[in-house]
């Protein structure tokens, strides 16, 4: 089993998770996209004295304005998406006005799809899910029924793709490749919103309807 607790933060009212076995000690934090003391606060209120890591899936702002803090704080390792390295170094050039200033960082690890990182006393399965943005991966626990997704797919929606880098028939075949991969009833984390499962998206996402032969 795994203990998943969602915090959203920032304007923009991301997801930012913290996973680790029940009551463990050390944990994984993935996507600290703002509110870096209140995040650690929630570490402290939790119990979790090492973070063995920081996954990120993708570097848009809003997943990744408190990574650098998170580090210095906890001495956490990032892990990067390949072709996203750039961004997460120079967060403030690819910033929307009015929001940040943020804290670039160079990314510890680098990870394109296909890895799989022993963290926290769990395997997190990386997989290759671009189309909202060029580098986005997912991250799949091993054994757990439980996909971190992003941007990706989200509870009755989908990541946009209107911004640079983001094409929709790449969207689509990444949540395809998901939906080919692992059972339906497997909770989706996603990056915004609630909670949701594989099989419920399939079945009522309205932006599946071209996916509807799985069903």
């Amino acid at each position: 089993m795994i203990d998943v607790r969602a915090f959203t933060v920032g304007p923009i009212q991301e997801n930012c998770y913290v996973v680790r076995r029940p009551k463990a000690s050390s944990a994984v934090v993935v996507d600290p996209g703002e509110e870096a003391p209140r995040l650690l606060e929630a570490l402290d209120a939790l119990g979790i004295e090492t973070v063995d890591g920081i996954l990120l899936t993708h570097c848009h702002f809003d997943h990744v304005g408190a990574v650098k803090p998170i580090h210095e704080a906890t001495g956490a390792p990032v892990w990067c998406p390949e072709l996203e390295t750039e961004v997460l170094a120079n967060i403030n050039a690819y910033t929307f006005p009015g929001f940040g200033p943020f804290e670039g960082y160079d990314a510890d690890h680098i990870v394109a799809g296909g890895e799989a990182l022993e963290l926290a006393g769990l395997t997190f399965d990386v997989r290759f899910t671009p189309g909202h943005s060029p580098g986005h991966v997912s991250y799949a626990v091993r054994d757990e029924a439980a996909l971190l997704s992003g941007d990706v797919l989200f509870q009755g929606s989908v990541g946009r793709t209107d911004l640079p880098g983001g094409d929709w028939p790449t969207l689509l075949a990444s949540i395809e490749s998901l939906i080919d991969e692992f059972a339906p009833e497997t909770a989706v984390y996603p990056g915004h919103m609630g909670v949701t499962t594989l099989g419920d998206e399939q079945a009522t996402n309205p932006f599946l309807r071209e996916l509807a032969r799985h069903s």
